[in-house]
């Protein structure tokens, strides 16, 4: 299956050609996909039950006669090495490549602890990485051509990214073993977030050189493989070993990770003065820099605002942007945390641009704002790309930020207007308009009381509102949309078809529930990447929709998709259980629900 997101050429529309080679090339793709695609699952089923029979009866056994009160000594309880080592391995993808790691880089050192051994399938993926952190600036040497620089560039950004993320981990991990407190949920969470984006890196990589040639996308495809090997084998490990020993070790940390609360609250990772910001409608009374058109503000352009911000910021810094059109293109980076930009109203402080994948730009870098520090929020702000359907990619808004907000904003463009692209995202009553795959990436988002408005797209495109790119069973990666309304804009008739989503990645997971579905949207639901059917592996489904258009006695019947999900089932893409990460604080007067 190819990664590349087209604007659907083949159904009549003036979209980018393709070669017979290049559909024969994809078709070969396909049919590998299909066929690695079984064999994995066959191995997700077998490793199920050996990780029930094994680990949990061995490791997680073992693990808790150490709390014995006999006086014995609890050590002959655990396995050798290479028996602890295979234990954990079987819980991963990759069984093979993860047992011959962590037997090479345990060499002389008698570790058994499963969170031990974690730490050390860390190390090996770090220093995978490593191994190549140069490669995309070597390859880039002599390289012509604005496309495929922006892509090597991008590889060696997310390179980059991916070992900030298996550092955080392995600091993580080794603050968690030595305290009293253990590994409890919530850091088996964060893991699994910080994982799961470096995972995603690896995609995004790959998926930014799909569209060029030279071979440079089969030699990152090469130096790339262990690495995502590895990475994917520790991912596998926290999610299907650490979290039940975290469960073990502190039950009652995890059952209050696991209630949902019935008051409508902010999530956890708001302070209280960020809450009444969010809360309080115009201007920010204690606003750190004004960004003004005008000259009536400290400065003119967002980007010289935020040059300003100081670094690894540990308190909350605001930039009021006040109403006008800004021509700029805004990338807020790793370094610059816990930044708050609020404007007038989505409709009046607007940020704009038009760089799109046909203009030469990657799909990644064609952004007119991107975020991706920590804990950035966004209020009464309007995000768009004006490149036009004819240019294909062109990205409104992406955003990596860990616990980021956007509240009140306005995302617009045609296709890819929302990148979603990584890590714990929440939006609450924004609006998105667009075409092809307009809200799409894989971080773990809910989008909640929202607008999607499909956009009329060329002759002969499809509209698909969503396209997920889970590629990992263990990523804990989504979208969830809840208690918005899909219909057309204006009450405009849209003449193309309109799907909720289609699977862009082979684990691809799209929740809606609560929603209201216009008539606009086919009785089909979902649209297939390729071919006519979808991976039997994505996790499509909807619950207790309204509108004339949520019908789904017509819907596809895919092995993945699930028609009317239960209650218990549908709660998992709430709030509280897929974005919160520990607790939720008292009611603050903002419209928010954390459960169904």
């Amino acid at each position: 299956m190819s990664g590349i997101r087209e604007g659907f050429s083949g159904f009549g529309g003036d979209t980018k050609p393709f070669s017979d080679s290049v559909r024969m090339y994809e078709e070969q793709e396909r049919v590998t996909f299909l066929k690695k695609s079984r064999k994995r699952m066959a191995i997700i089923a077998i490793s199920s039950v050996v990780l029930v029979v094994v680990v949990v009866a061995t490791v997680v056994g073992a693990c808790l006669s150490r709390g014995n009160d006999r006086g014995e000594d609890s050590s002959q309880s655990f396995q050798t090495p290479q028996e602890s080592i295979r234990a954990v391995c079987q819980a991963t993808l990759y069984p093979q490549s993860c047992f011959y790691a962590l037997n090479s880089s345990i060499a002389g050192r008698s570790i058994t602890n499963p969170v031990e051994l974690f730490i050390v399938s860390l190390e090996v993926a770090m220093n995978d990485f490593l191994r190549i952190v140069d490669l995309p600036t070597n390859l880039s040497v002599g390289v012509n051509g604005t496309l495929l620089s922006t892509a090597l560039g991008d590889c060696q950004l997310l390179i980059q990214d991916s070992i900030d993320n298996l550092n955080a981990s392995i600091s993580a991990a080794q603050t968690a073993s030595g305290g009293s407190g253990g590994l409890n949920g919530t850091a088996v969470e964060d893991l699994r977030t910080l994982l799961s984006a470096a995972l995603t890196n690896i995609d995004t990589c790959l998926d930014g050189l799909e569209n060029t040639t030279g071979g440079f996308l089969e030699r990152m495809q090469v130096a790339l493989g262990n690495t995502t090997e590895f990475t994917s084998n520790s991912l596998a490990i926290v999610t299907k070993i650490l979290s039940i020993l975290s469960q073990v070790n502190s039950p009652a940390a995890n059952r209050r990770l696991l209630a949902v609360p019935t008051s409508s609250d902010f999530p956890s990772w708001l302070l209280a003065a960020d809450r009444k910001l969010l809360e309080d409608a115009g201007a920010p009374a204690k606003a750190d820099i004004v960004v003004a058109l005008d000259g009536s503000g400290d400065v003119r352009k967002i980007n010289d605002a935020i040059e300003r911000v100081p670094k690894n910021n540990a308190k909350r810094f605001i930039i009021y942007v006040k109403k006008g059109v800004y021509a700029e293109h805004v990338e807020v980076d790793k370094k610059t945390t816990n930044l708050m930009i609020v404007g007038d109203g989505m409709d009046v402080t607007i940020v704009t641009g038009s760089l799109s994948v046909v203009g030469g730009t990657s799909t990644f870098r064609s952004a007119t704002f991107a975020t991706v520090g920590k804990g950035f929020i966004a209020r009464d702000i309007g995000f768009r790309n004006t490149a036009g359907p004819q240019n294909h990619q062109a990205v409104a808004l992406r955003s990596g930020a860990d616990f980021s907000v956007f509240y009140r904003c306005k995302f617009d463009a045609y296709q890819d207007t929302l990148y979603v692209h990584s890590n714990r995202q929440f939006y609450r009553d924004c609006l998105i308009t667009g075409t092809v795959d307009f809200i799409f990436g894989n971080a773990a988002v809910v989008l909640q009381h929202c607008q999607i408005r499909p956009k009329e797209p060329m002759p002969g495109q499809k509209d698909t509102i969503t396209a997920q790119a889970k590629s990992d069973p263990n990523q804990n990666t989504g979208i969830s949309i809840h208690g918005c309304e899909i219909l057309a804009p204006n009450s405009t008739t849209i003449k193309a078809q309109v799907f909720l989503g289609r699977p862009w990645k082979v684990y691809s997971t799209t929740v809606v529930m609560n929603t209201v579905i216009g008539s606009l949207v086919d009785p089909a639901g979902w649209l297939p990447w390729t071919g006519d059917s979808a991976p039997s592996t994505i996790f499509y489904a909807e619950f207790n929709n309204t509108g004339p258009g949520s019908s789904t006695l017509k819907r596809v019947k895919w092995k993945g998709y699930h028609s009317d999900i239960s209650q218990a089932q549908a709660s998992k893409f709430t709030v509280a259980t897929f974005i919160g990460g520990s607790s939720w604080l008292p009611d603050t007067g903002v419209p928010f629900t954390a459960g169904l």
